[in-house]
């Protein structure tokens, strides 16, 4: 049951709790609109309100500021890494999503996305957010006590996770059901929503953003990571560049090739290979693009229009084993370059 939702106990005792003149059945209509936060409207993060209150003997319910313990995954200076450990913090990630693809770059907002200025769906639910907070840049919270600011964030989502909720948000995209097949038994990591704050566009940011990826891949065991990555524009012939460049040049393997899903492909061979000016390709990638590509990452076959979001989407694939030597000796084999 969702947050703020009363659980009585099938042993809660029928008539009225001693002292008080309440049955439990009327205890729980008259607190239980006290009890309820605005954690029931978003999507709190996995474990969060997992400790009950005990009301009384067999009368309990979730805890609404319930948090998970706070785990750095690294840091550099003022800046931490760490997965969201509150349902405010993914809102604080939701506004900073807003504010990258909403007001700078060329996404289209429905009505509730504006007003609401987050951007959000289904899937915030089910995944595991990554920041970046800047200590040194503190923001005042609703009680007063200053915060951290949020200036970088990823969207991580599990496989074990996903499927018991319907699946990848890549498969939306992408023929990705045909890749886990092939593989069966690896275990993937989808990536997404990645934005940062543009002051924070530098590599300490970026390479923070990483080694918290880095960390929790090891974590949890993961043995690919997959997702979307984005070029801005709906126009894939003013992309025929950096298409094409990632077509010739950059397309998965064969055991680990994906398709775009049929009725929404659109080709990225737009230029012959020998027409492509790989130095002029690269500069026309956008800098997460680039990135993946310099770990050992791939690209699927096809890309797909976003025209929510104004971009033109390509699929990247990256198995941990295909993971550069030097990127991992750099990070540490055990994540402990930026351990806090």
């Amino acid at each position: 049951m969702g947050q703020g939702n009363l659980h009585v106990s099938q042993n809660a005792p029928s008539d009225s709790v001693r002292g008080r003149g309440l049955s439990p059945r009327r205890l729980v209509e008259k607190v239980g609109p006290l009890l309820r936060s605005p954690f029931h409207r978003d999507f709190p993060p996995p474990g969060m309100g997992s400790t009950p209150i005990n009301l009384l003997p067999g009368l309990s319910v979730p805890n609404p500021i319930a948090r998970r313990p706070v785990e750095t995954l690294g840091r550099i200076g003022p800046l931490e890494v760490r997965l969201a450990r509150s349902a405010g913090e993914v809102r604080q990630a939701q506004a900073l999503r807003y504010r990258v693809f909403y007001e700078e770059m060329a996404a289209v907002a429905d009505p509730a996305t504006l007003v609401s200025r987050r951007d959000r769906d289904a899937f915030d639910r089910i995944c595991d957010h990554l920041l970046v907070l800047d200590h040194d840049a503190p923001e005042p919270s609703r009680f007063g006590r200053p915060r951290p600011r949020i200036v970088g964030t990823y969207r991580l989502l599990r496989q074990d996770v996903a499927e018991a909720h319907g699946g990848f948000y890549t498969a939306g995209e992408f023929d990705i059901a045909t890749l886990l097949a092939r593989h069966r038994g690896a275990r993937f990591l989808e990536l997404g929503r990645s934005c940062v704050l543009k002051p924070y566009r530098n590599k300490r940011t970026v390479e923070l953003l990483w080694h918290g990826i880095w960390s929790y891949v090891l974590q949890h065991g993961m043995d690919v990571m997959i997702g979307c990555a984005s070029l801005e524009g709906t126009d894939p012939d003013r992309l025929a560049l950096p298409l094409s460049f990632l077509h010739h040049h950059a397309r998965a393997p064969e055991p680990w090739r994906v398709g775009a899903l049929p009725e929404r492909r659109v080709e990225m061979d737009r230029l012959p290979r020998d027409a492509v000016d790989a130095k002029a390709a690269l500069h026309a990638l956008p800098p997460l693009i680039k990135g993946y590509l310099r770990v050992g990452a791939s690209v699927g076959d096809g890309a797909v229009v976003d025209r929510q979001f104004g971009t033109t989407d390509v699929l990247i694939v990256l198995p941990v084993s295909a993971i550069a030597a030097r990127y991992v000796n750099y990070y540490g084999t055990d994540a402990s370059r930026h351990a806090a």
